[in-house]
């Protein structure tokens, strides 16, 4: 009995002095510790995200190319003087001159003047076959008139066939856009073979449907001119 009890008491204290001896030091814990975590943004970029301010103050560039964080330099830059009443007039006469200019180059046909439906050898040469022909189609706004006369005035007679005379009017506009589609595709074939006829058809139909004086650019050929 005895020497089971010393053999106990020697076990535990060498358990106690081992245990002891194997405890690693505080160094080696810190050593064995996870890295401090850096931000997803952080290791993305390769630095760290600049402050809000920071970024704001070169986010604005000037049309010149220079950079302003929005607000009016204060580097001492005198502002710019108000114009006097002289430079004002003299700054409206010159858009009118400009755009009188504009408007007869218009009118004339000229290219850097027109818009873009209007530009182009084949729309040049449909308003040019338009307006070299009478076309039932150009009476077509007269006739409009006197329809709306015609039903206002609540005659019986003229409106129990109105609805005739349109059905009429919108067969003759038709028909009449058929020949001028096919006239258009021999004289583009012809004058300006590769260009586009895409709407071109629609295009001259309009232009026929107009009054000849209100038709823009102006005609520069009168009915009975080869076109």
């Amino acid at each position: 009995m005895k020497q089971y009890a010393m053999a106990v008491f020697r076990r535990s204290s060498a358990g106690v002095t081992d245990g002891t001896a194997q405890e690693s030091p505080p160094a080696a814990k810190d050593q064995d510790a996870p890295a401090k975590e850096v931000p997803t943004a952080q290791a993305k970029k390769g630095r760290p995200t600049p402050k809000r301010s920071a970024a704001q103050a070169g986010r604005y560039q000037s049309i010149q190319g220079g950079r302003s964080s929005g607000a009016r330099a204060t580097s001492g830059a005198r502002p710019s003087r108000p114009l006097t009443d002289a430079e004002k007039s003299d700054a409206r006469a010159r858009e009118r001159a400009e755009r009188a200019r504009r408007t007869d180059a218009m009118k004339r046909g000229e290219d850097w003047a027109l818009g873009p439906r209007d530009r182009g050898a084949a729309r040049k040469i449909a308003r040019d076959y338009v307006d070299a022909h009478r076309r039932p189609s150009e009476f077509y706004m007269y006739f409009l008139i006197v329809l709306f006369v015609g039903i206002v005035s609540h005659n019986k007679a003229f409106t129990s066939i109105s609805s005739y005379l349109v059905a009429a009017l919108v067969f003759i506009i038709v028909v009449d856009g058929l020949l001028i589609r096919n006239a258009l595709r021999k004289l583009i074939a012809e004058r300006a073979p590769g260009e586009s006829t895409r709407g071109l058809t629609m295009y001259a139909v309009m232009r026929a449907l107009q009054i000849r004086r209100m038709r823009m650019p102006a005609p520069r050929l009168k009915p009975g001119d080869k076109a």
